[in-house]
């Protein structure tokens, strides 16, 4: 079984972005992007209402990662600092060698790239450091955009599964995509 270590934690970069840790910092821009009802369409999770609910959420990440159990990365603009978005390997299944990869955008930045370029170095992270085999990522099958971007980096649909999720009243279908370290 896989052991993960995050502590001290990763900062990674790419050409245009700086993935970092998410801290206090961030409250305002997060809350932005977790509070917008478009931006969090096919994410089955609360809309943010306050300042508070996106500090809960920080607290739930990090106390993930001094867990060892998840790990997530303010996806920041090298020219400012400032949060556009997060990534992360939401949920890790260790004993398996697998893990779940999760992201968004704010709406602005979206369709630029972002997500593309800091997926890379995630994956990177991911096979290298973490020894994973294999990453998945769960999305709502109506999030073309996401389908896309995941297919351009050569992940595979596994699976659709029928109103697996029940969420606000609906059941919902979901799609595993999964890459496989070569």
């Amino acid at each position: 079984m896989l052991q993960f270590n995050f502590n001290p934690f990763p900062n990674l970069s790419t050409s245009r972005l700086l993935l970092r840790a998410i801290t206090l910092n961030d409250v305002d821009d997060l809350f932005v992007m977790r509070s917008d009802k478009e931006t969090m369409r096919y994410i089955p999770r609360p809309i943010a209402q306050s300042n508070n609910d996106v500090i809960e959420l920080i607290d739930r990440v990090n106390s993930g990662i001094i867990k060892n159990e998840s790990i997530n990365w303010a996806i920041a603009l090298k020219e400012n600092n400032q949060l556009i978005g997060t990534i992360g390997f939401v949920r890790t299944q260790p004993e398996h060698h697998r893990a779940e990869i999760g992201y968004m955008l704010q709406k602005q930045y979206q369709k630029k790239g972002y997500t593309y370029e800091a997926l890379q170095v995630i994956i990177e992270y991911g096979y290298n450091i973490m020894k994973l085999h294999s990453i998945e990522a769960v999305i709502d099958p109506n999030n073309i955009a996401s389908e896309k971007l995941l297919q351009g980096l050569n992940f595979i649909k596994e699976a659709h599964l029928k109103e697996n999720e029940f969420w606000d009243g609906k059941y919902l279908d979901t799609v595993i995509y999964s890459l496989i370290k070569k």
